[in-house]
Parts: structure tokens; C-alpha cells; sequence
């Protein structure tokens, strides 16, 4: 798995205007609160802002990330089962960008671990994400996954969701507002996998989604490596 990352900001390839910064980004915020800024001015406020906004929430996802690499022991442990198989996902295999969609994460075969910025709101929450991702890829490597075949995806989800820790019952109560006295896992789990099978493109409905799923729950819910049990 490769991919490919850039060390330049925002407003520094050729031809892109030059972000500003310190007293040229003052004036422009004193200009927008002030109301001296024209209809074009406005613009040009609103797209800095969110260019900044952007280049800040990338950095804070990049530090989320390089502690998890170091001292996470689930995602140490994941990248060392994904080592022993022949494989390598590594920091510049995992890229922190900003999403459209609203989802934490993805996994490519051939360009590896996509953290959205955006969505990620801790370092939980990116430690659960980049776990679910990395499970994707161990299953890659050991499974030899059809990503196009509706019953290998939704297999590598239900995985995902049960080991990576993102079902617990905290994360269901304060992230989710989702609270079961019985069986509350294996319903976030299930429920979770069907969500992400419905974006396979070969997936025409949901219950299309919720079939794959079930004709695969025991053998891929009960299947828990490379942990002993759940272990999270």
C-alpha cells in the first residue's frame, strides 16, 4: 500500500493566491467585523477562514495520529500483525485530509488509511477510527478481500466495528445517544457494517446491505483475529 502526501500549504502551488498571515490576516478580520469589506472582499474572508480552519484541523489530526502510531497499544499491535503478513502501513500511509462525506475514516487497498479531519473529534476517537482502518487492511492481507463482493465488505466491517473498540457501550451513550441494556454491541456492530456496505456501489439498497450482513454475521463476529477475544 502507497500513497503520497504534500509538504506545501494552501495557497502555495503555483498560480494559487498566498494565504495571509499576521497583520495582513488581522486587517482582514478587523475589515469583515468592521463592515469595510466589499461583496468580494466577504468572500475572500470567508475562503481564507476556511482555509485556515482546514490547515488547523489537519495538523491537530496529524498529531492525533503520530500518538496513536507511538504508543496505542491496539494500533502498535495491528500494525505489527499487518507487518508480520508482509505488509507495512506506516505514517505516510495514513493521511489526514478533509471529508465531504461524513465519515471518520476509509481504507483503499492500493492507497491506504484516509483520516477525515473534519470528523474526528479526539484522540479516542481517531485511536478507534484508525484500529477500524487498520483492520481493514489485516484483512486485506490475510483475507485477500473482494471489496467488490457485498459478503467479503461486509465481513471486513463487521470486523472492524466489533474489535476496533468504536461499539463500546461509552462510545454508544456520549458519541451515539444510542443506550441497550441487552445486546447493545452486537446491535452497534450490525448496525454500523450495514451503514458502510449500503456505500459499496454494487450495494443497491439497504436491505441489500442488511441480507450481506446477515449471511455472514456468526462465522465474521465470532472470527476475532489476529486478537484472542475482543479486546477493546
Amino acid at each position: 500500500m502507497t500513497t503520497s502526501s504534500s509538504d506545501s500549504k494552501p495557497g502555495d502551488a503555483i498560480g494559487e493566491p498566498r494565504l495571509p498571515h499576521g497583520f495582513e490576516w488581522l486587517k482582514l478580520v478587523a475589515s469583515h467585523y468592521t463592515g469595510a469589506l466589499d461583496e468580494t472582499g466577504e468572500q475572500r474572508y470567508r475562503q481564507v477562514l476556511a482555509e485556515r480552519q482546514r490547515e488547523a484541523s489537519c495538523k491537530q489530526c496529524e498529531k492525533y495520529r503520530d500518538w496513536n502510531l507511538k504508543y496505542s497499544p491496539t494500533v502498535i499491535f495491528m500494525r505489527e500483525q499487518i507487518e508480520k503478513l508482509g505488509g507495512q502501513v506506516g505514517r505516510k500511509h495514513i493521511l489526514c485530509d478533509h471529508c465531504d462525506e461524513y465519515k471518520a475514516g476509509g481504507f483503499n487497498p492500493s492507497l491506504g488509511v484516509l483520516l477525515c479531519q473534519n470528523h474526528v473529534a479526539n484522540r479516542l476517537h481517531l485511536e478507534d477510527t484508525l484500529a477500524h482502518e487498520l483492520i481493514h487492511a489485516y484483512d486485506e492481507m490475510k483475507f485477500h478481500v473482494d471489496w467488490t463482493n457485498l459478503k467479503h465488505h461486509a465481513c471486513s466491517e463487521i470486523r472492524a466495528s466489533n474489535l476496533s473498540g468504536e461499539c463500546r457501550m461509552t462510545n454508544e451513550i456520549f458519541r451515539r445517544g444510542q443506550f441497550r441494556l441487552t445486546r447493545q454491541h452486537q446491535e452497534c456492530v450490525r448496525r454500523r457494517a450495514v451503514l458502510s456496505v449500503m456505500g459499496n456501489p454494487n450495494c443497491k439498497d439497504e436491505d441489500m446491505a442488511k441480507k450481506a450482513v446477515s449471511q455472514i454475521w456468526d462465522s465474521c463476529f465470532n472470527d476475532t483475529r489476529p486478537f484472542d477475544e475482543i479486546y477493546r
